[in-house]
């Protein structure tokens, strides 16, 4: 069936069960189709896709923001508050796994749409509840609901997987990623914008911002987003990679670099507040602070996806881990000296090598089953059929790798609370991300690095 791309011949079957612009004819693997077509329509779906899923994770973090503005009248102590932001992590990461399968059953673009409209459960949750005399169950239930943004990322990386070819992989996985890890920091300047102008008296006027925001991005994917038909074919692709030993170690180093880059993102406002008090005696104070490790860590993702492309994703990721590493150490150091400057220094680190270590763990993926395809090929397998298994299991294993990582959030939250709660400092959870690093190298050299039979090559 010839496919005009420009007009978006759709599906039959799709079009009548789903509706919506389908692409049959896909071949991103196709220098010709690439340079006429291909590289035109990804573009498009690439920067729309961006749009919903950074506001997607603006209203994930909307908790780490939120809490600075809980202040006496609400009475809520800080290991509540740090409830309130690990729960919101903690959904996030179980429906990312729904949320990828939901690519391949109703489409890209489809479920882009709907994906950025059920955005505005939470906020408008949050805009009816949040005030002095709530309960703590109540917010607890109403952080949940934020949840809904941290799937967003699991559907638009999945997509966008399937619309460039493997060598540019790591580069628009990146730019994707980190487009919308781009809403952590935006979310937190937004709310250091309001506590600077109207006070801690008025947190509602945060979700006000964004609610228009959301109906704005579902507009967009509406006009200009496209569905691909190979993905729908892509069911059954999370049962295959659980069978891959490969999947979880990928996502042992995602829990490491994303764990990390959401989980400090989330708690590190409230953990200036509560270890450094004298500093920070007001949430304006320390919500001026927060937002920049997390921007930097957005920034540097599409770097780290781009060394990965030149470098090997495994190389990249086990020299990422050992500087992460020493991050954890300087904090650590920095907690027990009480000295802030070195305390945040040390948080930039983490903050940075993060950002670019989820590049490159990202970039492992469609090249550990690109490696696999080339098997497959040696084998007797056509290319054809072992690049289209390539990708669709490739797309699988990003949602999951992404669920899975983000739950490393929800650890980091809590690995704070416990510390907090035994030792009154975080020195617990420091020692304990300095090991979890240590760990990363230890088994990214073995697996991905070292010299061995079966190792796969180019990864």
């Amino acid at each position: 069936m010839s496919t005009d791309l420009s007009t978006t011949h759709l599906s039959s079957a799709a079009q009548k069960q789903l509706g919506g612009r389908w692409i049959d004819d896909w071949r991103p693997e196709d220098e010709a189709f690439w340079a006429s077509t291909g590289q035109r329509v990804a573009k498009r779906n690439l920067i729309f896709s961006v749009i919903s899923e950074h506001i997607g994770f603006s209203v994930w973090s909307l908790w780490s923001v939120l809490v600075l503005f809980l202040g006496p009248a609400y009475g809520f102590d800080p290991a509540q508050k740090f409830l309130l932001t690990a729960l919101p992590t903690l959904v996030g990461a179980a429906l990312r796994i729904p949320y990828t399968f939901a690519v391949g059953t109703f489409g890209g673009r489809n479920w882009t749409i709907v994906a950025a409209l059920m955005l505005l459960i939470p906020t408008i949750a949050i805009a009816i509840v949040l005030k002095p005399g709530v309960s703590f169950g109540t917010l607890l239930l109403v952080s949940l609901l934020a949840g809904v943004g941290g799937g967003n990322f699991a559907s638009s990386m999945t997509n966008i997987n399937a619309y460039y070819p493997s060598r540019l992989k790591g580069w628009a996985l990146g730019i994707n990623a980190g487009g919308g890890n781009l809403g952590v920091p935006v979310v937190q300047l937004v709310g250091l914008l309001v506590l600077a102008t109207v006070g801690v008296t008025h947190p509602r006027v945060l979700v006000a911002v964004y609610i228009p925001l959301i109906v704005l991005a579902a507009l967009g994917a509406a006009l200009t987003m496209d569905n691909l038909t190979q993905n729908s074919n892509a069911k059954g692709a999370i049962r295959e990679v659980t069978r891959h030993r490969e999947t979880w170690i990928v996502a042992l180093l995602y829990i490491g670099t994303f764990g990390s880059f959401i989980g400090f993102g989330f708690a590190f406002g409230q953990v200036l507040l509560v270890q450094f008090p004298e500093q920070f005696p007001v949430p304006v104070k320390a919500a001026a602070l927060t937002f920049l490790g997390p921007l930097l860590g957005s920034l540097v993702r599409p770097i780290g996806g781009r060394l990965a492309d030149r470098y090997q994703g495994s190389r990249v990721s086990c020299v990422n881990f050992v500087i992460m590493a020493v991050g954890a150490v300087i904090v650590l150091l920095a907690s027990r000296a009480n000295s802030l400057p070195v305390f945040i220094t040390g948080f930039v680190i983490l903050f940075v090598f993060s950002g670019i270590g989820n590049g490159s763990v990202y970039k492992m993926i469609p090249a550990i089953f690109h490696a696999k395809a080339d098997t497959a090929v040696a084998d007797g397998t056509s290319r054809e059929a072992a690049d289209t298994q390539a990708r669709r299991r490739s797309g699988a294993l990003i949602g999951l790798a992404g669920a899975i990582g983000a739950f490393g959030g929800v650890l980091v939250n809590l690995a704070f609370r416990q510390s907090f709660l035994t030792l009154k400092n975080g020195d617990g959870a420091y020692v304990t991300f300095i090991a979890f690093y240590a760990i990363c190298v230890v088994v990214t050299w073995a697996v991905f690095i070292r010299n061995r039979p079966g190792r796969l090559v180019g990864v």
